[in-house]
């Protein structure tokens, strides 16, 4: 896997919230979402919470559980918007799934690089 940066924004930080309480993110800061979001990318606890919600979890695909040690989330505010820039090795779909776990899809993808 190759470092890749990820530049997302969240329209409104109030609204960032997954759907299950056991996975969502329930800060009201953006240091609080950079931190919840570093979070679960290094460590497996996000990854364990939402495992034991699912039905079989012996049939989840292993790459899901993918953990990035070095992973690094920067986030700035304006008003109510915040941008993340989100370092990593991990794939897009990873990302893609902890990033709805914690804030649901009050997020938007503006680059990779």
């Amino acid at each position: 896997m190759s470092r890749q940066r990820y530049f997302i924004q969240i329209d409104d930080l109030s609204l960032a919230r997954g759907e299950h309480p056991q996975t969502s993110f329930s800060g009201a800061t953006v240091k609080g979402l950079a931190a919840a979001i570093t979070s679960g990318l290094r460590e497996s606890g996000l990854h364990d919470r939402w495992l034991q919600m699912q039905d079989d979890p012996d049939e989840v695909d292993p790459q899901m559980g993918l953990l990035d040690p070095a992973a690094e989330v920067s986030a700035e505010s304006a008003r109510s918007r915040v941008d993340l820039v989100i370092s990593t090795d991990l794939p897009h779909s990873v990302i893609k799934h902890r990033l709805n776990l914690l804030i649901g899809h009050h997020w938007r993808l503006h680059d990779i690089k």
